[in-house]
């Protein structure tokens, strides 16, 4: 069940026990919310991973979809012509001394071996180049999607649509609001210590998350 961004909203107004939204408006705790599924997003990529197929276009160097934040896998080909062949990574080092021409080999259907570099997160390399027939299954980390503004003025109940990150980060970002909020005031006593509290604990439940994700994850 996906979880509504009115029910985080509302949880936040009422821990800052601003039922009447004067000193922290809805939108800015919506705006808020947005600005903290970005920052999961930053620390756990796999927290809004998605499956897709890539349409590769003719040559080495391929773009993931405009909305993909990093590549987290290239799994197998997908094309008509591939039978599904699996892809493995390969270090671009490896590729550049051995074949130092590889970029402008013949274009083929079937990809053996993709290389990615995470300083420059949108793109990745295939070997051999590719033909416009050739098609990627991929895992990658996408940019999550803003909840909507609601107008200036607005109650929570105003607040519409779904957080678009897993339901078990809600409580990380009420966290990460509060700790925003109380940013907000931090000249008041007090203030900047929960902000700091907050912000701890929004950085500890990643960090926990990560490590039960871990435990848990099937062993070869």
């Amino acid at each position: 069940m996906a979880l509504s961004a009115q029910s985080i909203v509302r949880r936040v107004v009422d821990t800052l026990q601003d039922t009447t939204s004067v000193r922290w408006p809805i939108p800015e705790l919506v705006r808020y919310l947005n600005d903290g599924q970005r920052e999961v997003i930053l620390y756990r990529p796999d927290a809004s991973n998605k499956n897709s197929t890539l349409t590769c276009t003719a040559g080495a160097k391929q773009t993931l979809p405009a909305d993909a934040s990093k590549l987290i896998d290239v799994i197998r080909n997908s094309g008509a012509n591939s039978s599904d062949e699996a892809v493995r990574q390969v270090p671009r080092e490896i590729l550049d001394t051995q074949i130092p021409n590889w970029y402008s080999l013949a274009g083929v259907d079937t990809i053996v071996h993709y290389t990615y570099d995470p300083r420059d997160p949108k793109v990745l390399y295939v070997y051999p180049p590719a033909t416009t027939s050739a098609k990627l299954e991929i895992n990658y980390s996408a940019f999550p999607t803003d909840v909507v503004e609601p107008a200036d003025g607005s109650d929570y109940t105003d607040v519409a649509g779904n957080i678009d990150i897993p339901d078990i980060y809600g409580n990380v970002l009420i966290d990460y609001i509060l700790y925003r909020a109380y940013t907000k005031d931090s000249e008041y006593a007090g203030n900047a210590q929960r902000a700091q509290a907050h912000y701890a604990a929004f950085s500890n439940a990643l960090g926990i998350e990560l490590q039960g994700t871990s435990g848990a994850a099937p062993k070869v």
